[in-house]
């Protein structure tokens, strides 16, 4: 539902100038062709298409892609949209930086399926390219509430909508590691007017260290924000840069 809808994704989820300026400067920094995988609306990879050439953005909601190149024209940036799923794509060049942001990584859950992303990532990364992503650093009081106990996610003015208002139930699984939650949307006018499931697995600081070594990537930085902070056992993120082996 989420990702289907454009307009509602970026009404609740517009990316952070923190974030914008860590992935702009880690395009600057490489000086190349730059991937995004999950580019969703394009919030990330039409601002880099300004000074990156070539710009490619990778997803496979075919919804979001619209938005993505609605904003590209409004910005008169020159981006390669490719409707595909991240694990299998085959795009014949190669980059200096691929990114994966904002807990996309985090829709795969097992392991074969990390092996295909992780192996195409080497396909697409020139020797000394970047492969960058953020996720979340996993909060385990999270897991200890109850299933169908909804907890307030956050607030958000929408010119198209109104005041958005999210509230989420979470069910997590620690077997398979992955969070079951639910996104119950509301409006002025209509209680619960999008339900949207989005589930996520969790993975956690030491585990994803031997998942890239496993994958013949390694992680040459993680920070615990987008400004560089070191990372600690508080840090809310997990942003990391690596470099194939």
């Amino acid at each position: 539902m989420l990702y289907e809808n454009p307009d509602l994704y970026d009404a609740l989820l517009h990316v952070s100038d923190n974030q914008l300026n860590f992935y702009v400067n880690l395009a600057q920094r490489c000086a190349g062709g730059v991937l995004e995988l999950g580019c969703g609306s394009g919030q990330l990879i039409v601002p880099i298409a300004a000074i990156s050439t070539p710009a490619v953005g990778l997803d496979n909601s075919a919804q979001m892609l619209t938005g993505a190149r609605r904003r590209a024209r409004a910005a008169a940036a020159r981006v390669e949209f490719v409707e595909a799923d991240m694990r299998e794509f085959e795009l014949g060049q190669r980059f200096s930086l691929i990114f994966i942001a904002r807990n996309s990584l985090l829709h795969l859950s097992e392991p074969h399926e990390f092996a295909a992303l992780f192996g195409a990532v080497r396909r697409h990364l020139l020797p000394d390219g970047i492969f960058a992503f953020d996720i979340f650093n996993p909060d385990l009081s999270v897991s200890s509430r109850p299933g169908t106990e909804r907890i307030p996610v956050m607030r958000k003015a929408s010119p198209l909508y109104g005041e958005l208002t999210v509230e989420a139930t979470n069910d997590y699984d620690a077997v398979s590691q992955v969070n079951r939650a639910t996104w119950f949307i509301s409006t002025p006018e209509q209680h619960d007017a999008w339900v949207a499931p989005l589930h996520l697995r969790w993975i956690f600081p030491q585990e994803l260290k031997a998942l890239l070594a496993a994958n013949g990537l390694r992680l040459e930085r993680r920070d615990g924000d987008y400004s560089g902070a070191d990372f600690t056992r508080a840090s809310r993120l997990q942003v990391c840069q690596c470099r194939p082996v």
